[in-house]
């Protein structure tokens, strides 16, 4: 190894070819972040020469490279192990710079430019010994079109990175120039010996037979991170046992695809977000180790693995390719909103809405080549078993702190039972379950559950158009059952509409007491009184009479789940047939997501439910909280509780923000907001604060998140 500081000149002046790897990732240096800082520190370098010291010059980091042992006559080549993206800009920046002399006519100035971009033709034996720098396969189109100078430095079609980058440095130094041709001349000799001579560049040079990869891994934490695919496919092509050919047929054949922008799209999983490529290969790692381990650590933990397995690391290749393909393909299969789905499509879909990326490396494992004789029927029971457990618990509303380490559980477990038995195995271990973490609920809690609660109000919003999508695909005979031809419902697309109007007192009223209409109340958000709705209700339908309501249904609704709560009430929509609907509901969905045949389990204890209950009342909540969980959404006009003319026209608004706008001043909390308007010391705001539509008052919306948030 041989550390030592150059200048660009040092380091391009002489015959040589630095090639980036092919593995590597491609150029994502940006003008904001990278382009613009560094031209401003030449400008500025240049101008402490000038007046403050002559002998300043410029760090512009650091780069590894590594020599490849070439054939006697060849150009030296070296391998860049790190610091590409600052190379790659420091050729675009002495490109650009080249092209505006020699549009200039400063062909002097120019040729000294030259031969830090470019070999003399007469050592070159291919095209690629043209340039110094040799880029990966993803830039190489970009970056030869930006060195050839095959597009205008006001070129508005300049797409890629690179000629971007080109572009600009081109118009800065032009711009910096000036236009006085003799002032303009003096001032490009001064960038010339800038840029060439008083740049510093600390440079690792490793001999063919040291350890770059270490190196590599140790700089990583400088300049744009990489992420564990980029770190995992530095590692897995540093260490193939293969000639160059050979090492970028296998990049092409099985890593290349995770450089398309499906793969580099960053995910949600949990609270973090992470580029998609390194989410699979964290769960397939998962699967391969069966250790619980964070994502942060899936670069060290696969450099484990390859040394605990009796396989050449080119043999993993293969089989990552084929569980990233049927990963994309089931993810991709999810998405579609319409058509039927299969068994691994729908499970996918669903668990994506239950916010339950944890239980995806079930799915991976079911396709390892380890379970390749698994039952096709068998793998769809093993995820209809898990997606129930998952649904009736988020229907408790069972915590999830603990699903990925339970669901890492059930795969150990699985992973010691027979093929030839899995569904009735987790069946077994499913239904036996009596830990906080891991309990099946029975039928009789989710009856208790849902029977007269505020099911609008207590779940996440698509997690309850889920539900109601599943007993609409019920009755239409999907996934299961004799399907109709009119197909599943659209997925994702229908809104979750009350059948008896949130504003009921507009139409609705009859001859109520003010009892009655507290039942009504009540009642509203019950799950007998929801439905899906396929296209957007007008005021008048959404609020009008049931009269008015019933028969729009009947003609424009294709939704049977509407139709049958339409033929349940011929005559009035009202508290009973809410009621009788919602018990009809809950059988269906105890059937939908059953108890395996054959299985009983234990009703969950009630003294420890009472308990959470108990907890989460004692947490703070702010008006916030409601907006984000769309309990209480932005506009909502407030109004006092009380009825005294004291406070006759005074109201308030629900901001975005998710605060309570009174007077021009906005307020976080409800009391603050309701002593601006005493001016007293002391008001019970939660109390004293209601929706003036429906009345219900900021208390029993407060109720209601800390049930949903159970």
């Amino acid at each position: 190894m041989d550390t030592d500081v150059h200048s660009p000149k040092a380091i391009f002046h002489a015959t040589t070819r630095l090639v980036v790897p092919l593995f590597q990732r491609p150029y994502v240096w940006s003008e904001e972040k990278q382009w613009a800082p560094l031209w401003e520190d030449i400008t500025r370098l240049i101008d402490v020469i000038d007046h403050h010291n002559q002998a300043a010059t410029h760090f512009l980091g650091a780069i590894v490279i590594q020599l490849v042992p070439t054939p006697l006559g060849s150009i030296q080549t070296w391998n860049v192990i790190d610091g590409q993206q600052r190379l790659t800009t420091l050729q675009l920046l002495l490109s650009a710079l080249h092209n505006r002399l020699t549009r200039r006519g400063w062909d002097k100035l120019a040729g000294q430019i030259k031969s830090l971009i470019e070999n003399s033709e007469d050592y070159r034996q291919t095209d690629e010994d043209k340039f110094k720098l040799w880029p990966t396969n993803r830039d190489r189109a970009g970056f030869i079109a930006a060195m050839n100078g095959n597009r205008d430095s006001n070129d508005q079609g300049a797409t890629s990175r690179l000629e971007q980058g080109h572009s600009y440095f081109a118009n800065a130094i032009d711009a910096w120039l000036g236009e006085d041709e003799e002032q303009a001349f003096a001032r490009g000799r001064v960038l010339v010996a800038a840029v060439q001579d008083r740049l510093e560049i600390a440079t690792i040079r490793l001999n063919a037979d040291e350890d770059a990869q270490a190196i590599f891994e140790t700089l990583n934490a400088r300049g744009t991170p990489l992420s564990a695919a980029d770190l995992i496919k530095n590692f897995v092509f540093q260490n193939l046992n293969t000639n160059p050919a050979a090492a970028e047929e296998s990049y092409r054949k099985y890593w290349s695809q995770f450089e398309a922008e499906w793969w580099e799209e960053e995910v949600t999983s949990g609270r973090l977000k992470n580029p998609r490529s390194s989410l699979f290969l964290w769960q397939w790692l998962t699967t391969r180790t069966l250790e619980e381990f964070p994502i942060r650590e899936v670069f060290r933990q696969f450099k484990y693995y390859v040394t605990t397995i009796d396989k050449d690391i080119a043999d993993l290749l293969p089989q990552i390719r084929v569980a990233a393909d049927r990963y994309q393909e089931i993810i991709r299969g999810a998405a579609r909103p319409n058509g039927p789905l299969n068994r691994e499509e729908l499970f996918s879909y669903r668990i994506r809405l239950l916010d339950s990326e944890v239980a995806r490396p079930l799915i991976i494992w079911l396709n390892e080549p380890e379970q390749a004789d698994v039952p096709r029927a068998d793998r769809e029971k093993v995820l209809a078993l898990l997606e129930t457990w998952l649904v009736r618990r988020m229907l408790v509303k069972a915590t999830s702190a603990g699903n990925n380490r339970f669901v890492l559980d059930v795969i150990r477990f699985l992973e010691d039972q027979p093929n030839t038995s899995l569904p009735d195995a987790l069946a077994e271990y499913l239904t036996s379950n009596t830990t906080k973490v891991g309990y099946w609920p029975s039928d009789a809690d989710i009856r208790s559950e849902l029977t007269g609660t505020r099911a609008f109000n207590k779940y996440v919003r698509a997690r309850l158009r889920m539900v109601l999508e599943a007993l609409e695909d019920n009755r239409r005979g999907y996934p299961d059952g004799r399907q109709l031809a009119m197909g599943p419902i659209s997925r994702g697309k229908g809104t979750v509409e009350h059948i008896m109007p949130q504003k009921w007192r507009k139409n609705w009223m009859a001859d109520l007491t003010e009892d009655q209409q507290a039942d009504r109340d009540s009642i509203l958000h019950q799950l007998g009184n929801l439905t899906l709705v396929t296209q957007k209700l007008n005021s008048k339908v959404n609020n009008g009479a049931w009269s008015t309501k019933r028969e729009f249904f009947r003609q424009y609704d294709d939704v049977m789940l509407t139709r049958d709560a339409v033929n349940l009430a011929d005559g009035d929509w009202d508290e009973t047939a809410i009621e009788q609907r919602t018990e009809e509901l809950i059988g269906e969905i105890l059937d939908i997501w059953p108890v395996p045949a054959g299985f009983t389990v234990a009703n969950r204890d009630i003294e420890t439910r009472t308990s959470d209950t108990e907890a989460r009342r004692r947490a703070v909540v702010t008006i916030a909280d409601l907006v984000t969980n769309e309990i209480l959404p932005e506009g909502t006009r407030l109004r006092p509780t009380s009825q005294s003319s004291r406070w006759r026209g005074v109201t308030a608004k629900v901001t975005g923000e998710g605060k309570i706008a009174f007077n021009g001043t906005e307020y976080a909390y409800p009391s603050p907001a309701a002593r601006a308007v005493t001016g007293t010391s002391s008001e019970p705001g939660w109390a004293w604060w209601s929706v003036a539509e429906t009345g219900h008052t900021l208390n029993e919306l407060r109720n209601d998140y800390l049930h949903m948030n159970d």
